[in-house]
Order: C-alpha cells, then sequence, then structure tokens
C-alpha cells in the first residue's frame, strides 16, 4: 500500500514539474519582449548649473514610472535639497492605492550642496516602473549610482573675513576682483545688471515686485527688507513664492531665487488721497559659484493710479521689460483703430449678440423695401451702439485711473447685474412672445424701450447689443484693448468708438445700400411667426445668466433670481390684461414691480461662497506659487485664465480644450493645464491679466519647459494654434 501511495506521488510530482516547466515557458516567451529597465526608463542628469542636478528620464511608450517610487540618497560630502517633481497622472493602483504616475518623459530638479573639499557629485537615485499593456509586469525597484563632476565650486571662505556676513560677503567680494575661482568662464556684472528691480501697482493696495537675474546669479529670500518712506501708517506683507533650497557657507541652509522672482506685496493701511509710493528695497544675491554682492538698497518711485513699472534706475514711465508680454503701445493709434473695426464687425457673429441681433432684423425686415425708414433704423441703432461703447470706455477708463482692476466684460462679476440682465432678456422674450406689448407708460425700461417700434426703439435695441456683447470677445479685439488701456484718453475713446461702428457697420450698410436691401425677403404674416421663434434665444441668454448666477453666489442667489422672474412675468402679464383698466390695475402693477425688486436687492447682499482651489481631471488650478514651482522644475505650463461669463472662453474650451486631443497633447509634450477662474473678483488672477497688458478673459499664455518669457496666445483658439505652442514649449 505504502509502495502504491509513494509510485502515484512521484507521478503527480512529475506532472507538476512538466507543467511548472511548460508555464515557465510560456512566461519567458510573454516577457521576452519587455525591455531592460534602463532601457525601458533611460536617466540622463544635468550638472552644469552649481547647486543644481537636473535629471530626466525618457519612458518608452506603453511604460510608466511612480511618482512616489523616486528616492534620492546622498553620498560622501553631499546634502541634498527637497526634489521638485511636477504632477503625475493620478489614478488609483489596485496594489499601491492612490497614486500618480509619469509617461512619455519626466524633469526633475534635485537641489544640492556640497562640503569643502568635495569634487564630485556623488549620489544614488531609486525608481520603480511597469509595463502597462500585457505582458503587464512591474520592475522591481531600480537604483542607480551617479558620479559627476561639480562644475564649479559654491563658494570660498576667506580667514581673513569676521563672523558678520556682510563683512564675509565684502571679502568674498575683494577675493573675486583679484582672481576668479576655477571654473568661472564671466566676471561678475555690475550689481545694476546683475540683479534689476522693478515695481508695478495692480491697485493701490496690490504692488508686484519683480527682480530679474541673468543665468547663473541668485537672490536671497532672508536678506530681503522692504519698507515706505514717509508713510508711518502703511506697512507691507510679501507674498513669497517657493523658491530653491540652497545651503550657503555663511547663511547655512537658505531660499534663493534664479533668474527671476516676482513678489506679490500687499499694502495694508488707509492710503488717504496718496497717488504715488516710493518704496525702499534692500537685498542681496550672488553669482553662483562665484562672488556674492554687498548689501543693495533701491528706491522706486511707484506710480499706484498708471499700471507702469517703475525700477531703480527711473521712475518715468519705464517701458516693461521683454518677458512681460508685448508693450500695449508697441500697437500705433491707426493699427489700433483697423483692429478695432474688424473686431466689432466680427463680434456680429459671436453667440452672445446674436439673441439681440435677432430683435433687429425683425424691425429691418418690418420696414420692407422702404429706404427712409431703413435708413431711419440704421441710424438710431448705429447711434445706440456707438453711444453705449463710449461710456463704457470713458467708465472703465476712469474707474481704471482711480487705481481699479477694471477690464472688458467685468461688470458681470457683479452679481446684480447679472441678475438684472436675466431679467432684461426675459422681459424682452416675453414681448417677442406675445405675452406683452410695450407702450410708451412702460418707456423707461430697459426691456420696453429695446421693443419699441421708432427710434427710441432702435437707438436702446443698440444698448443691448452693447451690454450683451461685452463678455465676448473676437479675433482683432484683444490689441486693439490693450492699447485702449494704455493709450491716452482721447485715443483709448476713439478706439472704443470703432468698436462701435464695427458692430453697427452690417445694419449700417443694410440701411444706406440699397442693393443689399434688396436682398432681404418681403415682410409678410410670417414675420409674426419668426418674431416669436426669435424669442427662445432670449430665454436661453437668460438661463446661460442664471447659470453663472449659481456659479457666482449659490444655490440662494438662483433662488431669488428666480422668484423676482416670477415676480417680473406675473407683472407683465398683469399689465397687458389691465391695460385699460383703472387705478386699482396700476396700482397692482405698481405692487408687482415693487415687490419684484425686492429679491434683487437680496441678491446684492449674498455673500460669495467658499471657493477651494482643486486639481481636478489633469487640471491644475491657477495661483502664482504653483506655477513658479512647476517652471522652476523644467515642466512646460499652459495657463487658462477664464470666466463662466466668458462666451469666448466657453466657446475656446468646447472646440479645442476639452477635447480629447488636447489631453493627448498634453501628455506627449509632458505639458501642466492650469486654469485661473475670474467668474468673481479674484485680486491675484487680475494681476496676471495685468501682467500681460489683457483687457480681460480670456487670457492664454504657454510658459516654454526651459524657462524664458511666456508666449501669449489668441483670445480665439485654433487646434493647431495650441499644438504649436506647446511643441515649441516642450523643446
Amino acid at each position: 500500500m505504502r509502495s502504491i501511495f509513494h509510485g502515484h506521488r512521484a507521478a503527480l510530482l512529475s506532472i507538476l514539474l512538466v507543467l511548472l516547466a511548460g508555464t515557465q515557458t510560456a512566461l519567458a516567451q510573454d516577457t521576452a519582449d519587455l525591455l531592460p529597465v534602463t532601457e525601458a526608463y533611460k536617466l540622463a542628469a544635468d550638472a552644469a548649473t552649481p547647486g543644481v542636478l537636473k535629471l530626466h528620464w525618457a519612458i518608452a511608450p506603453d511604460y510608466y514610472l511612480y511618482r512616489g517610487r523616486m528616492k534620492f540618497k546622498a553620498g560622501v560630502g553631499v546634502t541634498l535639497g527637497e526634489p521638485q517633481l511636477p504632477d503625475g497622472e493620478k489614478h488609483h493602483d489596485e496594489y499601491l492605492g492612490d497614486v500618480e504616475t509619469y509617461h512619455h518623459g519626466i524633469d526633475a530638479i534635485l537641489p544640492y550642496a556640497v562640503a569643502a573639499g568635495t569634487t564630485r557629485l556623488k549620489l544614488s537615485v531609486q525608481y520603480q516602473g511597469c509595463h502597462e499593456v500585457d505582458p503587464k509586469i512591474c520592475y522591481p525597484p531600480h537604483t542607480e549610482q551617479l558620479d559627476l563632476p561639480l562644475p564649479a565650486p559654491l563658494g570660498s571662505t576667506n580667514p581673513s573675513a569676521g563672523n558678520n556676513p556682510l563683512d564675509a560677503a565684502l571679502a568674498r567680494l575683494g577675493s573675486r576682483a583679484r582672481g576668479a575661482p576655477a571654473g568661472m568662464d564671466s566676471a561678475p556684472l555690475p550689481a545694476e545688471q546683475a540683479f534689476r528691480l522693478e515695481a508695478l501697482a495692480h491697485d493701490p493696495h496690490q504692488l508686484l515686485l519683480r527682480w530679474t537675474m541673468p543665468k547663473g546669479y541668485y537672490l536671497y529670500r532672508d536678506q530681503t527688507a522692504l519698507k515706505l518712506k514717509d508713510a508711518a501708517s502703511l506697512s507691507l506683507k510679501p507674498a513669497w513664492p517657493a523658491g530653491t533650497a540652497h545651503h550657503d557657507t555663511h547663511y547655512g541652509d537658505v531660499t534663493v531665487y534664479f533668474d527671476q522672482v516676482e513678489l506679490p506685496v500687499t499694502v495694508e493701511g488707509d492710503l488717504g488721497d496718496r497717488r504715488q509710493l516710493t518704496l525702499e528695497a534692500s537685498f542681496q544675491g550672488c553669482q553662483d559659484g562665484g562672488l556674492c554682492y554687498p548689501l543693495m538698497t533701491r528706491a522706486l518711485s511707484i506710480d499706484l493710479g498708471s499700471g507702469v513699472a517703475a525700477t531703480s534706475q527711473t521712475t518715468a514711465a519705464a517701458a516693461p521689460p521683454a518677458d512681460l508680454g508685448e508693450a500695449p503701445l508697441q500697437v500705433g493709434l491707426i493699427a489700433a483703430l483697423l483692429l478695432a473695426l474688424g473686431g466689432g464687425l466680427v463680434l456680429n457673429l459671436m453667440p452672445c449678440v446674436l439673441p439681440v441681433l435677432s430683435i433687429k432684423a425683425v424691425s429691418v425686415l418690418e420696414s420692407g423695401e422702404n429706404r427712409a425708414t431703413a435708413r431711419r433704423h440704421a441710424l438710431f441703432y448705429t447711434a445706440g451702439v456707438v453711444c453705449s461703447f463710449a461710456a463704457l470706455g470713458l467708465g472703465i477708463l476712469a474707474l481704471r485711473s482711480a487705481g481699479h482692476a477694471l477690464g472688458w466684460g467685468t461688470q458681470l462679476q457683479q452679481p446684480l447685474v447679472v441678475g438684472a440682465l436675466a431679467l432684461v432678456m426675459l422681459a424682452v422674450g416675453l414681448s417677442m412672445s406675445g405675452v406683452v406689448q410695450f407702450g410708451a407708460t412702460l418707456g423707461n425700461t430697459g426691456a420696453s424701450l429695446a421693443t419699441r417700434s421708432g427710434p427710441s426703439g432702435d437707438f436702446f435695441t443698440g444698448v443691448l447689443a452693447v451690454v450683451v456683447a461685452s463678455p465676448c470677445t473676437a479675433p482683432y479685439m484683444g490689441s486693439a484693448l490693450a492699447y485702449a488701456f494704455a493709450a491716452p484718453m482721447l485715443s483709448a475713446l476713439l478706439v472704443f468708438l470703432a468698436l462701435g461702428i464695427g458692430l453697427a457697420l452690417p445694419f449700417l450698410l443694410i440701411g444706406f445700400v440699397p442693393a443689399l436691401a434688396r436682398l432681404l425677403p418681403r415682410p409678410g404674416r410670417w414675420m409674426e411667426t419668426l418674431k416669436q421663434v426669435l424669442a427662445f434665444p432670449m430665454y436661453l441668454t437668460a438661463a446661460w445668466l442664471v447659470w453663472v448666477l449659481a456659479n457666482q453666489r449659490g444655490a440662494d442667489a438662483v433662488g431669488l433670481v428666480l422668484v423676482a422672474m416670477v415676480l417680473l412675468a406675473m407683472t407683465l402679464w398683469w399689465f397687458e390684461r389691465n391695460r385699460s383698466g383703472g387705478a386699482v390695475s396700476r396700482s397692482l402693477v405698481a405692487l408687482l414691480a415693487l415687490a419684484t425688486l425686492v429679491p434683487m436687492y437680496l441678491l446684492a447682499h449674498v455673500p460669495a461662497p467658499s471657493r477651494v482651489a482643486a486639481s481636478e481631471d489633469g487640471v491644475v488650478a491657477y495661483s502664482p506659487d504653483k506655477l513658479a514651482e512647476l517652471r522652476a522644475a523644467g515642466t512646460p505650463v499652459f495657463v487658462d485664465m477664464t470666466a463662466d461669463w466668458c462666451v469666448t472662453c466657453k466657446a475656446n474650451e468646447h472646440t479645442v480644450l476639452d477635447t480629447e486631443a488636447f489631453r493627448d497633447l498634453l501628455k506627449r509634450t509632458g505639458a501642466v493645464y492650469m486654469k485661473g477662474d475670474w467668474t468673481d473678483v479674484n485680486p491675484t488672477i487680475g494681476a496676471f491679466l495685468q501682467q500681460y497688458h489683457s483687457p480681460g478673459v480670456p487670457l492664454y499664455v504657454v510658459f516654454p519647459k526651459h524657462g524664458g518669457p511666456g508666449k501669449q496666445l489668441s483670445t480665439v483658439l485654433t487646434s493647431s494654434m495650441v499644438e504649436q505652442a506647446l511643441t515649441e514649449a516642450a523643446r
């Protein structure tokens, strides 16, 4: 019995061995095409910049790396700072939980410091990744040993220097003048060229300071002091962005900034009637691997209303440096007027203007072939458009000169304005649907005037067209408006008038060119049906404005404006039903109209909901610190400044930015999509818009991988335009 058992066990073991051998053979065949780990993830290191090690992984197709599995260990004499890694693609791993991964490639920055006498940069880099298609396997953690020559000493001490850091810096300055350290190829620049300082007032309480340094120079964060002269009642609160960790011979572990740093500064206190501040900045910096400069102090006179950058060399209207974007006044007046005329003409095709143009279309059709009536329609409509643009331009420019951060379309940042426009659109729609026919008794209301026949109706249709056109921007408008917001008052006003003429031009031509007027269909009974059909774009516009309001102030604001809409509809219904009624009926109409104002009053006092910046679906919420961090890490960034009330923004998102092709482009170029929401008032985003001389949203800026100025794109995007910009930025 025992022998039989042993015989069966031997046979079973033989079968298992055969099956195991077959499995191993199959597995070997399946994994034969897998790349070696160093081929799947090719690591390159660049230590050409003292104190900064740049790492790049070229990741083969169908492979990825884990962000959380990257580890760095310093060798003898080396101290590593915090690694700067870009955000990865977030997903849930069945074994590791929530992870971030990289495809195609990744650039990382690793700050470091070395002890005296160290000549080689030695460290170990560990990483782990997987193959994401069959056979799906993960490599074990892999470690590479790096042994790189140092580009130059990070600094030398002078035994004759005292313990005072400034004395030590002066001693180093003297020693550098006698002979440059080994490996330094260029002599130090004068302090004014090495550290250029500028200041700009976004509004009276928000300043922006910018230091610009040549490659290889850096600024100490903690050796910088700011104060205002002759302003004891005011104080300054700087908001430093993230910098680079650095080990300094004299100051120890410090934070420094290379190339350029932008510092937002809040002015706290009562400015009174001040229109100018004198800022005194003391700071210190070094040439990397060379000398450290003595403490520098510079004074800047900042105009709180002009929005012009001031430098320590001059307090006149100094031109911004090239990396701020194109200076708006580089566009001449004639070019700006032509751009404005073309932009106003194209504005007729934007979806925000089309609903109001439907009113004008009906009035033109009603005029038939009567040339005098057609000319009257055209002239009074043009007058309404041009006067509205003039008033809008004068108001914006006056408020901006007083220090308020306003731009194109910013009136829709006010919930009360949004709610009032929604009511006007509803009233116009009800009139076109035949629910109410306005007459002279309600001539003071915008909806009445816009739907009345005669000159007043034509004029206020033009007014309404300008009001609803302001959330839109068209091609050519951006440069013209940027010019207007920086040009003298008269030139700026001419630009706004040219925009108005462009918007009114189609109806102006129909009124004065008989050949065009004859192309219009003859009036008839069908026009009443057309008028009722065209009411529905008005209702859709009102619905869109309520959606904007929901994003600004939440559900409470939506409830209030819906109640106001119901009360307005009831007011108009009762007015039409009792048009010939007596004093009681008129009193009820007045009472209902007053009741409509109550929820609008409450709407103006609804607080803004707290907004939590979040990164969702591959979109990173804009912040200056995050942008600086990504740029320091060598990551190309696509910045999108948008708003819910901006119709052009939504059109660009639908056609370009919310597409699978754009998401694939981001992956292919390794770029990060960063979005800023200007639906509500936001000083941080307002500062970014002013930096690029943008009169409003949308604003699209692409920042290249290896530093340098951002490239500003057109306000109307195309897929080819975005692909070209991101491809160039990733090189």
